[in-house]
């Protein structure tokens, strides 16, 4: 097995089903990947470890998902040179949108790339991560261009079939 460039963290094993949409889409590009349950104030010590000894392991971006106060990818941001990308979970009292202010509202230095709510983020954050790594990867490169001739090609099928429908 190659050895992981994803790092996904997660504050919670409740986060889990969501961040399968994540580790679909590495799944998919064939983008090696390990998957934590850490949190910014439950396991800080572990959280930290994680995140400053990632690009040591070879890991080149990690991805942060945590939900309501939601301080795991600034923890992680704050520890670490690599790139991190958060993703805010649903629910709570505000059903994410707290997670969400909470990730874009880092102060200057400590940067964030957040991605949606819930698991179109999810999605998204493996994508966008992909992007990242496909840089110094010819090969992501080509699956990213791939991926997209086939998304489109899949809203052109379905137009196909509402016009059928809307003609008979």
């Amino acid at each position: 097995m190659n050895k992981p460039t994803v790092l996904i963290l997660m504050g919670s094993d409740s986060d889990l089903s969501t961040m399968e949409e994540t580790a679909k889409v590495f799944t998919e590009f064939g983008v090696p990947y390990e998957i934590h349950v850490a949190s910014a104030h439950r396991s800080p010590v572990k959280t930290a470890k994680l995140a400053s000894e990632a690009a040591g392991r070879g890991i080149q971006v990690i991805i942060a998902a945590a939900g309501v106060a939601a301080h795991l990818a600034g923890v992680v941001a704050a520890e670490t040179t690599l790139p991190v990308i958060g993703v805010p979970m649903a629910g709570g009292a505000l059903n994410g949108v707290d997670a969400l202010y909470a990730m874009v509202q880092m102060p200057g230095g400590i940067p964030v790339g957040t991605m949606a709510i819930g698991k179109a983020g999810a999605k998204n954050a493996g994508l966008f991560a992909v992007q990242i790594l496909s840089l110094s990867t010819p090969e992501l490169r080509n699956k990213l261009a791939a991926y997209k001739i086939k998304m489109a090609e899949e809203v052109e099928q379905k137009d196909q079939a509402l016009q059928a429908t809307r003609q008979g």
